[in-house]
């Protein structure tokens, strides 16, 4: 048995070692490239208001406030 363990590692392991390897260096790589972009990607921008809802909007506040 330890004429086995002297050879080398057990291809098995090492397969084993590269799967996990590569499985934490796309983690990582994913985490690296979520903090960059929330510090340096500015935030989505909301959809644009149509005029109808701008309208609606202003004739709710006109309302909402009779005394002006």
């Amino acid at each position: 048995m330890k004429d086995a363990e002297a050879k080398g590692f057990n291809p098995g392991l090492i397969v084993l070692l590269v799967v996990v390897g590569l499985v934490l260096l796309f983690l990582v790589g994913n985490y690296a490239l979520y903090v960059y972009a929330q510090k340096n990607l500015p935030p989505r921008k909301k959809k644009p208001v149509s005029k109808k809802k701008m309208k609606r909007e202003k004739l709710k506040q006109g309302v909402s406030a009779p005394g002006e």
